[in-house]
């Protein structure tokens, strides 16, 4: 887990597939120059640093369970005010988390660029968009700027933090099942190591590209294609879910169109808060971390959980 501040309600702050809490990191110090408020970004089972005994469990109901044992494991039976944000998958799971009611001291839900039915209709290319994705990266300068590049973060500031969390040395999974085959000559004998060490350093010293050795190899942290028994049970009936959740709600999206039945209903009830931020891509909170803020800001102040900071200008 990575914190920010001391003082104010906690902001939970749960990264879509994939991802790691550092995709929090920009927005994290936007929103702390805002409102008086804490920040608490975990990595996800099986993302980022975290270590689980069964990583391939990533069901709705082991990931939800999971959010409410770290919330048990840092504030014990008493938790302060908690707001939870999640972004894709994470605002799927943020969803699971509040309605078993996992967070007895839930203040808010955020909801980032995930719509149940936008969501099932994607599963389908989903593994095509996956394949689509290069398998490993020369560098991690050369993952960040792929990320870009594509569009998959739009922000170059947050993708230098960002990418850290997505992508590992592929040195670490040797052994993993299909490494060595998609990294070919790249991998190097046990006993050549420390030779093999010695040579890959002169060549980084010469920046010779052509010739990177292991070591500078980089692949995808999560095999996200892998996860696919439990992309349906994510996403499926979680507009009722989301609805049904008696604490306030805000749904922001990076478009118009990725509203479902449920939720336009919902909206013109006026059962949750919607938000359109124009302009970015699906990792929004990424791409326009000042708009995520200030939306998240009004929120929060509008419904008395916290102030605005002294001296900051709204």
């Amino acid at each position: 887990i990575y914190c920010s501040g001391a003082h104010g309600p906690v902001l939970l702050l749960l990264h879509g597939g994939g991802h790691s809490a550092l995709s929090w990191a920009v927005f994290t110090a936007v929103i702390c120059s805002r409102i008086n408020c804490r920040v608490v970004a975990m990595d996800l089972r099986a993302h980022g640093d975290t270590k689980v005994k069964n990583p391939d469990d990533l069901s709705a109901d082991t990931m939800a369970k999971d959010i409410g044992k770290v919330v048990e494991a840092l504030y014990g039976d008493n938790p302060p005010p908690i707001m939870i944000i999640g972004h894709s998958m994470g605002g799927a799971i943020a969803v699971h988390t509040a309605a078993a009611n996992h967070i007895p001291s839930l203040l808010g839900l955020c909801v980032i660029d995930v719509v149940e039915g936008t969501a099932m209709d994607a599963l389908n290319s989903m593994q095509n968009f996956l394949r689509s994705r290069p398998k490993t990266f020369k560098s991690l300068e050369n993952a960040i700027e792929w990320s870009v590049k594509s569009g998959q973060i739009r922000n170059m500031e947050s993708a230098r933090v960002s990418m850290g969390g997505q992508v590992k040395k592929c040195e670490e999974s040797t052994s993993s099942p299909g490494v060595s085959r998609s990294i070919g000559e790249g991998i190097i004998e046990e006993e050549e190591e420390e030779e093999a060490e010695e040579e890959s350093n002169k060549k980084r010293m010469k920046e010779d590209d052509q010739e990177i050795k292991k070591e500078s190899v980089f692949t995808w942290r999560v095999e996200l294609s892998k996860t696919e028994k439990y992309w349906e049970g994510w996403f499926r009936g979680l507009s009722a879910l989301f609805l049904t959740c008696p604490a306030p709600k805000l749904l922001l999206l990076a478009g118009v169109d990725r509203l479902d039945k449920d939720l336009t209903i919902g909206q013109m009830q006026g059962k949750f808060q919607m938000q359109v931020l124009p302009q970015c891509g699906h990792a929004v909170h990424e791409d326009a971390p000042e708009k995520v803020a200030d939306a998240l800001a009004t929120f929060m102040v509008r419904h008395k959980f916290t102030e605005f900071k002294e001296g900051y200008l709204w």
